[in-house]
């Protein structure tokens, strides 16, 4: 409202030491650079989400992926499928890429996981990672998780009481899991492998609980993954399309038990909330963009695709389970012909957040992004105005929350931001990679 009066000298002067102001022909064309640096830049496919199998040998409530049961037929990729996906990966034409197994259960099929390793051209440095509920660890694939360029990622989502909860009381499927979980850790240690829960908003753990859940298993790093409005849990959750303010609060308190902690025990690992430390490194690192739900543009089937158990290809997982549950197909191809489709076009050319009315307006637009895909999830539509977005609301919180704490005086707080930062002198004990 000051600013709309008229600004004043000592305005300006303000405005022109903090870099929002450009007096001359330079200052203007370094912000412009600044401006380009963040804006996401693809070099070539470097991340491919791999489906052999839709099939899994669960059925929790909060799925977000609408699977099949374990031994239905016609869900796994057939020979002419595997045969398109290694020929895809042996042409994969980058010096270093990742290629995630998801499912259903990947587990499964130990011999499709095998023969696409297989195909990987010696030129490019592949990091294949494992999403798996544990249920079985057996030597096919303790063979393959043996191996130094595999990393493993399941979910893991508080105490044990919790986990049952939300396996549909399948006391026996979480003692399973927690002893394989175990028994990984034991054989690798916390950095091979790694773990998040999904948590219903509505009944949340404790926060100590679900921070000693973690720290007690050497993990430092915990994504609060709120159920996402997706597959499964589309129609058990409906409550899922929308978070409220009790979610945000408990998000705020996560974060400010993770600094209290973190500050009485410096001496030994720091903790950190994933997303929250990713949403600091886009604040103050320009091209801080692989996060593939927070870029901007979000380019579409372009440096990551997923390819489902059918070899249709799509640009999200997300977009995928859509498609699965019958909501809309944003399928942009297959793996067979390939994907550059009017249909990838069309979701690609509403991939950004630049030009948007409120987004222009916005002081965190530099550092925000463009998720289409869940507002067509949420709302049929991507038009609504971004203010009345689950995204934006989520995301304005997260920013608020990010500027708060960088301009506190606290010393505990500056402690763990520059921890998460991973500045020097504090980010030894971390472990994280940045």
């Amino acid at each position: 409202m000051r600013l709309a009066a008229g600004r004043t000298a000592d305005d300006d002067a303000f405005l022109h030491s903090q870099g929002h102001l450009a007096k001359n022909a330079l200052a203007r064309h370094a912000r412009m650079f600044t401006r380009a640096q963040r804006q996401t830049q693809v070099s070539g496919l470097d991340y491919l989400i791999l489906v052999p199998t839709l099939r899994c040998n669960l059925a929790c409530a909060y799925c977000q992926v609408s699977h099949a049961a374990e031994h239905a037929l016609n869900y796994d990729w057939s020979a002419e499928t595997l045969e398109a996906v290694n020929h895809l990966v042996s042409t994969l034409n980058v010096p270093v890429a990742k290629i995630e197994f998801q499912g259903g259960e990947p587990t499964l099929r130990p011999d499709l996981i095998r023969a696409v390793m297989a195909a990987a051209p010696a030129t490019t440095e592949i990091t294949y990672v494992i999403c798996t509920n544990l249920q079985v660890v057996d030597d096919a694939m303790l063979e393959i998780f043996d191996r130094p360029d595999v990393q493993i990622s399941t979910s893991l989502d508080g105490d044990f009481l919790t986990h049952v909860q939300q396996r549909q009381g399948d006391e026996a499927a979480t003692m399973r899991f927690l002893a394989n979980l175990d028994f990984l850790l034991q054989r690798y240690g916390p950095d091979k492998i790694s773990a998040l829960p999904t948590i219903d908003p509505r009944s949340p753990p404790t926060i100590n609980a679900l921070i000693e859940t973690y720290a007690s298993r050497g993990f430092n790093s915990i994504y609060l993954r709120p159920i996402n409005y997706q597959g499964f849990a589309r129609k058990r959750h409906p409550h899922a399309r929308t978070q409220n303010d009790d979610w945000r609060a408990y998000h705020t308190r996560f974060i400010e038990a993770l600094i209290l902690r973190n500050w009485e025990n410096r001496a030994g690992r720091i903790l950190e909330e994933s997303y929250f430390s990713h949403i600091l490194r886009r604040i103050f690192r320009p091209g801080e963009d692989r996060h593939v739900d927070l870029r901007n543009p979000n380019p579409m089937g372009r440096d990551y695709v997923v390819i489902d158990h059918d070899g249709r290809v799509y640009p999200t997982d997300e977009a995928r389970m859509l498609s699965r549950s019958g909501i809309i197909d944003l399928s942009i191809g297959d793996v067979f012909s390939g994907w550059n489709t009017p249909a990838r076009a069309a979701l690609d050319a509403a991939s950004t957040n630049a030009g948007d009315p409120a987004c222009e307006a916005c002081a965190y637009q530099p550092y925000c992004g463009r998720d289409l895909v869940d507002d067509i999830a949420r709302y049929g539509r991507i038009d609504l105005p971004r203010h009345e977005t689950e995204f934006c609301r989520r995301h304005m919180h997260l920013f608020d929350l990010a500027f708060r704490l960088i301009y506190s005086p606290d010393e505990a707080t500056q402690y763990s931001l520059r921890c998460w930062l991973g500045l020097a002198g504090d980010s030894v004990r971390l472990g994280l990679e940045r």
